[in-house]
């Protein structure tokens, strides 16, 4: 019996779910930065390191 190829390896995957971790860690970290009240020009910063950070995050390699 052969074993089901899973989807899950696939660039449209993974270019879709770095598209939804990148917009999770930017709206996370923006309003955890307006939250404790920085300027502008810091929130925005803020959400592009936050959206590479997670986006690096859910996307390493896991060693077994």
């Amino acid at each position: 019996m052969k074993k089901k190829k899973s989807s899950a390896g696939c660039k449209f995957c993974h270019f879709t779910r770095a598209l939804a971790f990148s917009g999770i860690g930017a709206a996370a970290f923006g309003l955890g930065a307006k939250w404790l009240g920085a300027d502008q020009q810091t929130i925005i910063i803020s959400a592009m390191m936050g959206s590479i950070g997670l986006v690096g995050w859910v996307t390493r390699k896991r060693h077994k």
